[in-house]
Formats: C-alpha cells, sequence, structure tokens
C-alpha cells in the first residue's frame, strides 16, 4: 500500500507550466528502465550513465550517477534517473535509496546549459518537463532518500541532493549551493520554496539572490547539508545513517513525509 503513494507523472506536466514561466523564458540567458536486481549486484542502463546496486537484506539502494565529466543534467540522464527513482519505488522489497555519484570529487555541476541556450521554447519546454518529472519522483518518492554528496553540488546538483530527506557532503575543497542568479537564471518556484524550507526565508532569500556557494563547513553551519564526512568513509557513513532511519515504522514515516511535502507536489 505504502508502495502506491508514490505521485503520478502528470502531476509533473501540470507544474511544468509554472515552472516554465518561473524560468522567464524572455530573458538574455534563454536566446530501458533499471530495477532492483535479485541478487543485489551493480549494473547499470544501456547509456551507463545511472549504475544503481542493491542490498537486499537492508532493503539499501545506491543510486550513482556516472555522466561525465561533471554529471551534467542533460535530458536523458534526467529521464533516466526519473525512470530509476520510479523503479525503485514501485519494488516492494526496496526501503531506502543513497543518491551520489560513480566520479568522486563532483556530486553534479547542474543542469547541462547546451540543453536550453539558446534553445527555442519549444526545445526547452520539454526539458523542464523532463527536470520536474524526475524532482516529483525523488521529492514525493515513499522512499528514505540519502545524498552522499562526495563533491561539488552546484545549481540543479544541489537541487538534487535538497530533494533527499537527508544529506552528508564530503569534507574538502568542495563548493555547494544554488548560483542560478550569477548565470541570469530564475531558480524555479518549487526549489526556492524547498531552500526556504531547509534554512529559513532571509538566509535562502540572501543565498539565491546572490547565487551564493559554500564550503562544507559553512554548508552544515547553514543547514544546507546535516553531517560531513571525510571522502573516503562518505558511503558507509549514508549507509549507517539510512540505517538509522530505517528504524522508524515505514508507514508513519511515509505519511508523515507525504502531509508535511503535500502543498509543494500539489502547488
Amino acid at each position: 500500500e505504502i508502495a502506491n503513494m508514490a505521485l503520478p507523472a502528470a502531476v509533473g506536466r501540470r507544474v511544468c507550466t509554472n515552472f516554465f514561466k518561473s524560468f522567464l523564458f524572455g530573458s538574455n540567458v534563454l536566446k530501458s528502465p533499471p530495477a532492483c536486481t535479485a541478487n543485489g549486484r551493480l549494473y547499470s542502463t544501456a547509456s551507463d550513465n545511472v549504475l544503481v546496486s542493491k542490498d537486499e537484506k537492508t532493503g539499501i539502494a545506491t543510486v550513482r550517477m556516472n555522466n561525465p565529466p561533471v554529471n551534467s543534467l542533460n535530458g536523458s540522464l534526467l529521464v533516466k534517473l526519473r525512470t530509476c527513482f520510479e523503479e525503485l519505488d514501485k519494488n516492494t522489497n526496496c526501503r531506502a535509496l543513497i543518491l551520489t555519484s560513480q566520479k568522486p570529487n563532483v556530486f553534479s555541476a547542474g543542469l547541462e546549459l547546451t540543453e536550453i541556450y539558446p534553445k527555442s521554447p519549444d526545445h526547452v519546454a520539454p526539458f523542464w518537463e523532463k527536470l520536474q518529472d524526475m524532482w516529483l519522483q525523488l521529492y514525493g518518492s515513499r522512499l528514505v532518500t540519502v545524498a552522499a554528496i562526495n563533491g561539488h553540488s552546484i545549481a540543479g546538483g544541489y537541487l538534487l541532493a535538497l530533494s533527499c530527506d537527508y544529506r552528508i557532503m564530503a569534507e574538502g575543497n568542495f563548493t555547494i549551493g544554488l548560483n542560478e542568479t550569477q548565470l541570469n537564471i530564475v531558480n524555479p518556484f518549487f526549489l526556492q520554496q524547498m531552500m526556504v524550507d531547509t534554512i529559513g526565508y532571509r538566509q535562502a532569500e540572501m543565498s539565491m539572490m546572490m547565487g551564493a556557494l559554500y564550503p562544507p563547513d559553512r554548508a552544515l553551519q547553514l543547514g544546507l547539508v546535516d553531517k560531513l564526512s571525510p571522502m573516503e568513509e562518505i558511503q558507509t557513513v549514508a549507509e549507517e545513517e539510512t540505517k538509522k532511519w530505517l528504524q522508524i515504522p515505514d508507514q508513519a514515516r511515509v505519511i508523515t513525509k507525504m502531509s508535511s511535502r503535500k502543498p509543494l507536489l500539489d502547488e
């Protein structure tokens, strides 16, 4: 029953209109589904840019982005991520997912800018729809979702992390945040609201208007992430934290999660 609480893709198409409008197209800037395997082996999609492994004993799946060099979110990767999240959400033996990067030092550098600049509205609108469908699937997932941020997490890369229930960032010379305004891009309404919900109105407002990026220690202080970890231990730390979340009964956790996120998901 819990598995059936995933949001229908149609919601993403409804919200997409607002997202597209919020991007301000008139600004100067804009001139085969995977499934959990029975033996938990590592496997990949056809293009190898999303790798998934699953621990059958714990029910924890690890999703690794593998789109070199910086895990840019192009249309293909967005569709594969959405499909992956959807398949895991439907799998009743899967209780949690850890989202991370196959390439240490870069979690994700954000959207592939060649998908939006310079492109026509006919091209950009479907791209935004793919982004929002992916976001709806991750943010509205019944699963415990943990971001193991093993490198830079910028703009759309931080959107992925922000959509998760818990965020762990690697210590080191990395940056994280929403720098869209520095590129003359407006954050979509749902990303703005998630930021406000996470670090509070004033800090979110300043951060997004300035397009600020932060080092790990400052990100932890602000609440952009929940915990720091040495790079070499981040997967282990993520698994340990996920197991703590799994000690909570699924039904109570999922109902609480959905009730708190429903207003934004339905907007």
